[in-house]
């Protein structure tokens, strides 16, 4: 079978949805390659920085490494931007849906929020509120976004820092997108 049949899913026969779960089951294990192609894409994207969209992801990452951080962050720290080409005005949530089912919910909320955490640095120059984040500052992971943005995010815009290159992180990027979704081991997991 090269394709299903059916024009509308309820009528696709169980063959045709074995079928459908089979290439389902090889285009998701084939994330990471995705993923990569598109860190690489960030290489090209929002000018006007010292480093491209790549380069600073890859030296957050370098930072969270340097930092001591766990793998979940490192790769936390990879991708936080990854959002920036196809959702540039939530691309905090993007990247945390990306991660959600992959690491544990500490992570997920610390990328979610870092576009508000990081306003801290800059809103005041456009006239906005820099103290959004604020409003957080009782959540039990309030600490851990504000090391986020302040070693990671907003200080990795630095030619001169020893970054590391995307081969470097590609291994944890595997290991981290090829677990099994949702898992237990995933989401507690420090």
């Amino acid at each position: 079978m090269e394709s299903v049949s059916f024009t509308q899913m309820k009528d696709g026969t169980q063959e045709e949805y074995v079928f459908l779960q089979k290439l389902e089951h090889d285009y998701i294990r084939a994330l990471p390659d995705r993923l990569l192609l598109a860190l690489e894409r960030l290489g090209g994207s929002l000018q006007g920085y010292k480093l491209s969209r790549l380069e600073h992801s890859l030296q957050s990452a370098s930072r969270a490494e340097d930092d001591g951080a766990d793998i979940e962050m490192v790769v936390a720290a990879l991708v936080h931007d990854l959002g920036d080409e196809l959702a540039p005005d939530n691309h905090s949530q993007f990247a945390a849906s990306l991660l959600k089912p992959y690491v544990r919910p500490e992570v997920t909320w610390v990328i979610e929020m870092h576009g508000l955490f990081q306003m801290q640095y800059y809103a005041h120059h456009y006239g906005k509120d820099a103290a959004g984040h604020l409003a957080y500052k009782d959540h039990p992971w309030f600490d851990s976004a504000q090391r986020f943005v302040e070693k990671y995010d907003q200080a990795a815009f630095d030619p001169a820092y020893p970054t590391r290159p995307l081969g470097h992180f590609e291994p944890m990027l595997r290991e981290v997108f090829s677990r099994k979704p949702f898992a237990q081991a995933a989401l507690t997991a420090a």
